[in-house]
């Protein structure tokens, strides 16, 4: 069960509406960095999760708290928004030269489709895409993906903060980036009470002895040049998880090349290629 209460979490003031700016917002709402992602991301993984309750709990709670942000950035795009309606109207009515530019860089869908409001879309105008959700049932996998989501956020709230002046704008914006500095804290403070970096390699509950273990802890050079074998934290010395020990080595196949059969009739390829590879190497 969802509670609403109208007030908003925290004040949302334009002081100069601009529709360019509004565009910009669209990203931290529908964005693959926004918050309609985080918000279904810990709602999803809240949902389904398995194990002590405090998890769900806080992930309930910290989802809840996303639609706020949804709310204000919404009410941001509306504000902003708010301003250039009589100037649009005029010039649509007016005129039909492309719409683009009668918008003077503000998305068209904000008037045409949103009637001047907010879009569950990127800056762009594409729409939320729900794959970007992680909820993969292992705690630890999830609050990896939590943190990045929210570090990424925290960098576009930032950048958006560089992008306006509207005093009312950049407070909002500072609010947002201090609760992304919050939740960063928070999923990383899951990921330590879960037993940091012993709690790895994710899942902890596949038995290690079932993996080659000869490459667990090799770091595998790629590169066609044979390089030597640089000085860093991840070619050399105990891993991470304290099991291994870090390796470097260059690349070399380890495997056979592989020799598929012909072409099922049904499949209806081209008669050249029915024959067996071996027979027309």
């Amino acid at each position: 069960m969802f509670f609403h209460d109208r007030r908003l979490q925290y004040k949302v003031r334009v002081d100069k509406p601009n529709p360019q700016f509004a565009r910009l917002l669209q990203q931290a709402i529908g964005g693959i960095e926004g918050e309609i992602r985080v918000c279904l991301q810990y709602l999803f993984q809240a949902w389904g999760n398995r194990g002590p309750a405090k998890y769900r709990n806080m992930l309930l709670e910290t989802g809840t708290e996303e639609i706020s942000h949804i709310e204000m950035l919404c009410t941001a795009v509306a504000l902003n928004l708010e301003g250039a309606k009589g100037s649009i109207i005029d010039e649509v009515v007016s005129s039909n030269p492309v719409v683009e530019q009668i918008m003077g860089g503000m998305d068209p869908r904000h008037y045409l489709s949103a009637g001047l409001a907010a879009m569950a879309a990127d800056a762009n105008g594409v729409p939320f895409n729900g794959s970007w959700v992680v909820a993969s049932g292992n705690l630890a996998a999830d609050m990896h993906a939590n943190v990045m989501a929210e570090a990424t956020g925290r960098t576009l709230a930032t950048r958006l903060w560089e992008s306006t002046t509207d005093p009312g704008m950049k407070d909002m914006l500072a609010f947002l980036i201090a609760r992304d500095t919050m939740h960063q804290n928070q999923w990383l403070a899951v990921l330590e009470e879960l037993g940091g970096p012993s709690a790895h390699p994710i899942p902890n509950s596949f038995p290690q002895e079932e993996e080659v273990s000869s490459v667990a802890y090799s770091f595998i050079s790629t590169n066609i040049n044979m390089p030597e074998k640089p000085i860093a934290r991840w070619t050399d010395g105990t891993s991470i998880d304290g099991k291994g020990v870090f390796t470097y080595e260059h690349g070399t196949p380890m495997g056979e090349e592989p020799m598929l059969a012909p072409p099922i009739r049904e499949g209806y390829a081209q008669a050249e290629q029915m024959i067996n590879k071996k027979d027309n190497i």
